[in-house]
């Protein structure tokens, strides 16, 4: 070829990074790789082992070991006895071993970046460029907050042991994620690679043992899908974080129910990508590139699903295309490819039958006509538009080189189709009008939005998702508050197993005139209702007097209060001053009939007046309390090193289901309904199922407060029972249950259907007198999801 012609065509020719040092490193390990366990590593207990292979190339790379239940065993008990003395470090200790961690990343980056490439098939660019420095990013910013963590997060602990469990599609940057802030506050951890991409996970191992972190705090157990079954369901783990399918998640959740472990699960996605007519077309025609065509599509953030403006659509597509051709398909150590290796043929067979199925539903496919390399697992870049909202392609996570294309007309119908999955992980908007990205960010069901950008993180931004891509989050301020718990919870007591419900004795007549007759109502859509099932239950005092009956609530009751409830959704975009203002109005309310509660009380539970009254002071405090908090609980700015900001946005879950404590009937109802409505939820409560008369009692004061219609629906009955149904229900958000151990777990269990947040107590009693106990940011922390939402600057 001619010097004329390579200026003419513009072509890369072949520039591979030098992979001697990471063959060598290989080699040096040919024997196979043991687990890392207490500061060595050994060899798996059962001695069974299993081969790992280069996507690229099919080969074989190397032999890990198979981690069993011994092993498992092992690892925990190594992090069980190194946690609490690297917990009683002071945080200055700590931040200098993160940032030994960071630096010995920057010293070896390169071999870090060849060793996962070969291992995952991605291109060495991304490893390079991406990964390692945003990994090293990681033990930087969380060796900051393990250093001011005394002040920062002065009423919280460590969780404790923590057991991670991570994917393949980002291996060494899905430790880091992980492992950075776990250790920077105070926590063992046990780290279960992925079967398919373990290796950097051992060579970090060998870099912490060289950089003095001690024995036992970081653990990293090799094995495939049972390995991580095992840690699951250890019983002397604190807290699992898991990152991948949203199939496995829903049954770490199952498995990880009524066990008392903390849980975080960052799962699937199918993120739509919106562009507007007044987009600039060729930047985000390159955000496509980026958004679904990074790591050959194998991101569960990834772009795939185009929505763009009707106006556009042709010009958009024609270009898009024209870009597919000039992308590079090559072996992962090519400097100059875009897209290398699928992880494995199971993946690549996948991903092939799906886009076979799109187009057998009516997709138009186009591959870009690009030369694959011979042998390994390889994709072209591919586009199937034309695709209908229901088409499986338009729903199911393809987690490949895949984009598929759809049109819209208006604002109001992009924010539908976008929302129109049941995942809520990422998006993207381009829109050279900023008024018109924020007001469609604002509006997506998502944990993280990207303006005129995509696949943009960092670790002070907080990372996770909504609905089925899971709850919790990784990165910032809000992703510590994982890998802690609160003081004032340490040492609660298992609740004391409330007395059985009080007999109604008999009573002999005698010739008074009978009191009037009133049976309490379910309260739901602003109305008072009778139950579905016309049956009631009576309420005794402790001396078996009858002193009222209230409904039994059913399945259709829930139904109705869940209805309502959705109806009310303007709550959630009232302004925070109307809130406070209605919030106060409440407790105004309430406080001119605190006589009248406080008698309630005494009735219904035989305390004294002393007591009872306590109970509604205390009440009144806690709505003046959340009145207060619901003008100030506000997002923060995010500064990340680019230039531009994210608004971490608080944002009300939505639907949620409120079982109240059997004790404190007054305060326990109010100290959980009142954070969710300051922060623009709408509830669906069950009150304490022994005493349930405050409640109802209290629906009157709702009636006269201003309140719209909705946000506060009551259904008395089981709590257990209503609890199932709650749980079940795919149109509740969140289900937060205070009450027995066994209904911490039915909730738990249940709640996996559509991964629903929940909030439990696990039968551990709460003093809801007091303050750092019952009311604070503990609850209001529970009561949003954080959006965080990234806006760039500048040209």
């Amino acid at each position: 070829m001619t010097v004329a012609k390579y200026f003419d065509e513009m072509s890369y020719g072949p520039a591979p990074e030098s992979d001697i040092e990471a063959r060598d490193w290989l080699a040096r390990h040919a024997s196979g790789f043991g687990h890392f366990i207490n500061g060595a590593f050994v060899p798996s207990a059962s001695g069974k082992n299993f081969d790992t292979f280069e996507p690229a190339t099919g080969k074989v790379l190397a032999k890990l070991a198979n981690g069993g239940a011994t092993d498992v065993d092992n690892a925990v008990a190594a992090a069980r006895k190194a946690q609490a003395s690297w917990a009683r470090l002071p945080g200055h200790a700590r931040a200098r071993h993160l940032y030994a961690l960071a630096r010995m990343i920057q010293r070896h980056a390169r071999l870090i970046a060849v060793v996962e490439a070969i291992d995952n098939g991605k291109p060495i660019r991304e490893t390079r460029d991406l990964d390692v420095p945003l990994a090293a990013r990681h033990f930087y910013h969380h060796a900051g907050w393990a250093q001011i963590q005394d002040t920062e997060f002065a009423d919280h602990v460590p969780v404790g042991v923590v057991g991670q469990i991570i994917p393949w599609n980002f291996p060494f940057l899905m430790l880091a994620w992980k492992v950075a802030p776990a250790l920077a506050l105070g926590n063992a951890v046990i780290l279960k690679p992925a079967e398919f991409t373990s290796l950097t996970a051992l060579l970090f191992a060998e870099l912490a043992s060289a950089a003095g972190l001690p024995p036992g705090v970081l653990n990293i157990v090799t094995g495939e899908g049972e390995t991580g079954a095992l840690l699951v369901g250890h019983e002397d783990i604190d807290k699992i974080a898991f990152t991948g399918s949203t199939e496995v998640g829903r049954v770490i959740r199952e498995r990880t129910a009524g066990s008392g472990k903390s849980l975080t699960l960052e799962l699937g996605g199918k993120s739509p990508f919106v562009v507007f007519d007044d987009a600039d077309i060729d930047g985000a025609v390159e955000g496509a590139v980026d958004a679904i065509w990074f790591n050959q599509g194998q991101v569960c953030c990834a772009g795939s699903r185009l929505l763009v403006q009707e106006g556009i659509a042709d010009l958009f597509h024609e270009r898009l295309k024209r870009r597919m051709e000039t992308l590079r398909v090559g072996q992962p150590l090519d400097k100059c490819i875009d897209m290398g290796a699928i992880i494995a043929p199971v993946q690549l067979t996948r991903i092939e039958a799906l886009v076979k199925k799109g187009v057998s539903e009516g997709a138009t496919l186009h591959q870009a006509k690009i030369d694959l390399p011979k042998g390994g697992s390889f994709y072209p870049p591919t586009l199937l538009s034309g695709v209908q909202p229901t088409s499986i392609v338009a729903t199911e996570e393809i987690f490949g080189p895949v984009a598929v294309s759809m049109t819209f007309r208006t604002p109001e119908e992009a924010i539908q189709l976008a929302n129109h999955t049941r995942y809520g992980l990422a998006a993207s908007v381009w829109s050279e009008t900023i008024g018109l990205a924020l007001n469609v960010a604002a509006k997506l069901a998502a944990g993280v939005v990207w303006v005129n950008a995509t696949n943009l993180f960092d670790a002070a931004v907080g990372f996770g998702g909504k609905r089925e891509s899971g709850f919790g989050r990784e990165g910032g301020r809000e992703g510590c508050y994982e890998y802690l718990k609160p003081k004032a919870w340490v040492g609660r007591k298992t609740r004391a197993a409330m007395p059985a419900l009080s007999q109604v004795k008999p009573v002999a007549g005698d010739f008074a005139l009978p009191s009037i007759d009133r049976t309490a109502k379910l309260f739901i859509g602003g109305k008072q209702a009778r139950p579905d099932g016309n049956y009631s239950r009576v309420i005794a005092s402790p001396k078996g007097k009858a002193i009222g009956e209230v409904g039994e609530g059913n399945r259709k009751d829930i139904r109705n209060a869940v209805v309502a409830a959705q109806a009310a959704s303007a709550w959630s975009n009232a302004t925070t001053h109307n809130r406070a203002q209605i919030l106060y109005y409440i407790a105004e309310n309430l406080s001119g009939r605190a006589d009248e509660f406080a008698s309630r009380i005494t009735a219904m539970t035989g305390a004294s007046a002393a007591n009872a009254n306590a109970e509604v002071d205390a009440a009144i405090s806690r709505l003046f309390t959340y009145a207060a908090w619901a003008d100030k609980y506000e997002g923060g700015i995010h500064q990340p090193p680019l230039r531009g900001v994210a608004l971490a946005m608080p944002e009300a879950i939505g639907v949620v289901g409120i079982i109240c404590p059997p004790e404190a009937p007054l305060l326990g109802f109010i100290s959980l309904i009142a954070p969710l409505i300051a922060t623009g939820n709408r509830v669906v409560a069950v009150p304490s199922e022994a005493f349930p008369l405050s409640a109802t009692d209290f629906y009157s004061v709702l009636e006269t407060s201003d309140l719209p219609a909705g946000v506060v629906n009551i259904v008395t009955g089981s709590a257990i029972e209503l609890a199932k149904i709650l749980a079940a229900h795919n149109d509740v958000d969140a289900l937060w249950a205070f009450g027995s151990a066994e209904l911490s777990t039915t909730v738990e269990k249940l709640s996996s259907g559509n991964l629903k947040r929940t909030f439990v107590d696990n039968g551990k009693a709460t003093d809801w007198m007091d303050r750092a106990a019952g009311e604070g940011a503990l609850y209001l922390r529970r009561a949003v999801d954080v959006k965080n939402i990234w806006i760039p600057y500048g040209e």
